[in-house]
């Protein structure tokens, strides 16, 4: 389980290879909004949205510390899509979370005044993960993502779905302290 100052989902290492970690996420309760995109501007376009409920724009006014990482994922519009839903091109939007609060439930929290808003619980999971820092780029996660993917396919493990880009740091954070993340489903348990 990681130690932060701020909170974040509980998760377990579970190996390392080539440079990216294996993790075992505990279940956790999610806020999310789909935005239009496109995909640098689809943060800026849910953080409102998604502030407003963790800041007390809910039934009961209740308000929540901020947690990390937000994350963001291309949302396809069908599943039958052939072609693989990348950073850039998402017919379907940008899915953007905020995480809730350890002891936060979808069930126990608050109702969103906003409608746009959802509640939804996160079940237990594998996923590959690669760090980095520097600016939020398509050029710096489109790099990262293909060592990411290039290590899963040398050490014979497989994905599902869209990668998820995990952001840990405000905006105004220097680049080179920025803490981003790549993470890509695995399809079987390690």
């Amino acid at each position: 389980m990681p130690s932060h100052a701020t909170e974040e989902p509980e998760y377990q290492v579970l190996r390392e290879v080539a440079g990216i970690e294996l993790r075992q996420y505990a279940a956790y309760a999610v806020a999310e909004v789909v935005v239009p995109g496109p995909a640098d501007e689809a943060g800026s376009q849910a953080f409102p949205i998604l502030a407003g409920y963790i800041f007390g724009k809910n039934k009961g006014e209740r308000k929540f510390a901020m947690t990390a990482p937000v994350t963001q994922a291309a949302v396809p519009m069908k599943l039958e899509m052939t072609a693989p839903v990348t950073q850039s091109a998402a017919p379907g939007g940008f899915l953007v979370q905020f995480v809730l609060p350890k002891g936060v439930t979808a069930a126990n929290a608050p109702e969103p005044l906003d409608a746009r808003v959802q509640l939804r619980e996160v079940l237990p999971e594998q996923v590959a993960v690669i760090r980095y820092s520097g600016f939020w780029s398509a050029s710096n996660d489109g790099e990262h993502l293909a060592k990411l993917e290039a290590a899963l396919r040398a050490a014979d493990l497989a994905w599902q779905g869209a990668p998820v880009y995990s952001r840990y740091n405000a905006p105004f954070t220097p680049w080179f302290m920025r803490r981003n993340e790549i993470w890509l489903r695995l399809l079987a348990p390690q």
